[in-house]
């Protein structure tokens, strides 16, 4: 995933560029043991922050929501982002800022903890570049669910809730599969293991409603666009026979764009769909409008979160 010359890129860690070898933590940082880091996953195109207003704040929200402040603002993280850019010539790169508490303290409480911020970018390739925006990924059914927003801070950003997701996808690689569909803990459709799904039938995108995992910036920002063709949107509860009876089925992330989802596994019991024609007109939207600037969306409001 990173360049073979890694060791000569910068990484911006607590307000300096340094070296990639050189940016380290110690090992008793208290996220690395408690699983408190928060992260965004972003882009750029040509040079410029894709949605950057709106996942930098996504980013301090989902610090908050796990108990501390992020000591940068928002505009302090942008011009990071494009010094950073800049300085190892990225045009198209993604970009991981994350923060973490620091190694004051490895107690479960650690409020004194100094708090962190890295940002790094580096080139990896989306489908669409390579070629492969209509190449269908399969699904298999995990066998772990995403947690109640009561037992879990779900709508944060947060690692530790990733280990949901490694596990899920590890299982479905070992099957031969490209992804894994989590369920909710009442057996709705939830989410991909880092991706938003959503559903086409009958000129409708439906999307299930993000009440125990993470909303989808890049989600709303398709929502945009497909409302510029007189699509309907619909974020409501999504049962697996909605999914199974769907006309188009896609993913939506800032790792992967828009791909689409062309076959689910469930009990040995196998879905098909074909990359239909909403699908291919959105992927060409995207890539249209990732060269627009500013984007369609660009904010993200408490209310998105």
């Amino acid at each position: 995933m990173f360049q073979d010359d890694a060791s000569e890129k910068f990484i911006w860690l607590d307000g300096a560029l340094v070296p990639w070898s050189e940016a380290q933590l110690h090992v008793l940082s208290h996220s690395l043991h408690m699983g408190g880091a928060v992260f965004e996953g972003m882009r750029a195109y040509d040079g410029q922050i894709f949605l950057g207003n709106a996942h930098f704040e996504r980013l301090l929200q989902s610090a908050e929501i796990v108990g501390y402040s992020i000591p940068r603002t928002l505009i302090e993280l942008t011009k990071a982002t494009e010094a950073l850019l800049w300085v190892n010539e990225l045009q198209d790169a993604y970009i991981r800022p994350l923060a973490w508490r620091g190694s004051e303290s490895v107690s479960v409480a650690s409020q004194d903890a100094i708090i962190h911020v890295a940002i790094s970018a580096w080139e990896w390739p989306t489908p669409a570049s390579l070629g492969n925006s209509e190449k269908g990924i399969r699904l298999q059914l995990a066998t772990w669910r995403r947690p109640r927003p009561e037992t879990a801070p779900t709508a944060s950003k947060c690692s530790g809730l990733y280990m949901i997701g490694t596990l899920a996808r590890h299982a479905a690689l070992d099957a031969g599969f490209d992804d894994a569909l989590l369920l909710d803990s009442d057996g709705y459709v939830a989410e991909t293991t880092a991706t938003n799904i959503i559903l086409v039938k009958q000129q409708t995108l439906i999307s299930p409603i993000a009440d125990c995992f993470l909303d989808s910036i890049t989600k709303h920002h398709v929502f945009d666009l497909a409302k510029r063709h007189g699509f309907a949107i619909q974020e409501r509860k999504v049962s697996l026979e909605d999914l199974c009876s769907a006309d188009e089925v896609f993913v939506v992330g800032t790792s992967i764009e828009i791909q689409p989802i062309t076959e689910f596994c469930m009990n040995s019991t196998s879905t098909h769909w074909r990359v239909g024609p909403i699908t291919r007109q959105l992927i060409t939207d995207f890539q249209i409008s990732l060269r627009q600037h500013p984007p369609v969306l660009d904010t993200l409001t408490l209310a998105d979160a």
